[in-house]
């Protein structure tokens, strides 16, 4: 099962760092060729290119913003240029931003959103196609602790990962004809490095794993491995949470 992904080609969103960037590698390392999408920040986008044309496998770089209809089906079609289908695709790039519901006004609101959960629509549409083609197509979308527990100042983050969810459950009977799987993975409590500017969200202070530990990128990385291999095509239309049971510490 080392290359069980040989032969696959994925695209990974936001996978300039942290979440996104595991992701990428570990696909990579199971045998798939990557696209590796970036909001703006090419050098970060290039360096996960590099790290995984290193390891011996296969990727390029796309930037493009999932908000932006157009710049998605370029991406969809630089994929498909490139390494010619498309197999899986990462629905992983989210904006979260922190701010009283009181002190929100709609474009904040929308913010949240277009990425998130309208940049969701846009890539499953401009992929959908390729993924008809694969046989075995695998859309994997990344999720947020607070869509299931609530958290303050975070009603536009807790909106449109709540969304994900439903459009998770939705995709997966509409697409199951097309053999293709449908599955959200949600994260909690990782640690990732934070600018100093943008502390850890004040949520992740009133929970807490079972072994106190924080997880990796890489423990979401290796699920969301796992939903993209020949052994999970039974496993469709679920929410899986990697959270070293925080639910279970509250």
């Amino acid at each position: 099962m080392a290359k069980e992904l040989a032969g696959k080609v994925a695209i990974v969103t936001g996978a300039g760092r942290n979440i996104g960037r595991a992701i990428a590698l570990t696909l990579a390392e199971g045998g798939a060729a990557v696209v590796v999408n970036a909001r703006g920040n090419r050098a970060e986008a290039d360096a996960v290119v590099r790290e995984i044309e290193a390891a011996g496998g296969k990727a390029i770089a796309h930037i493009g913003d999932v908000a932006d209809a157009r710049a998605v089906q370029a991406m969809a079609d630089a994929a498909v240029k490139a390494f010619g289908r498309i197999d899986i695709l990462v629905n992983n790039a989210a904006l979260r931003r922190e701010k009283p519901f009181a002190e929100m006004d709609y474009a904040a609101w929308r913010e949240i959103l277009d990425v998130t959960l309208d940049g969701t629509f846009h890539c499953v549409k401009a992929c959908l196609p390729a993924l008809r083609k694969s046989g075995s197509g695998t859309i994997v979308n990344i999720g947020g602790l607070s869509a299931h527990t609530g958290a303050a100042n975070r009603a536009h983050v807790v909106t449109a990962k709540a969304g994900i969810v439903g459009l998770t459950r939705a995709l997966a009977h509409d697409l199951a004809a097309d053999c293709i799987t449908v599955n959200c993975v949600v994260p909690g409590l990782i640690g990732t490095p934070r600018p100093k500017d943008k502390p850890e969200p004040a949520h992740h202070a009133r929970h807490d794993t079972i072994s106190g530990e924080r997880g990796r990128p890489e423990d979401v990385a290796a699920m969301v491995r796992f939903l993209c291999g020949p052994a999970a095509r039974y496993i469709n239309g679920q929410a899986i949470h990697a959270n070293g049971g925080a639910y279970l510490g509250v």
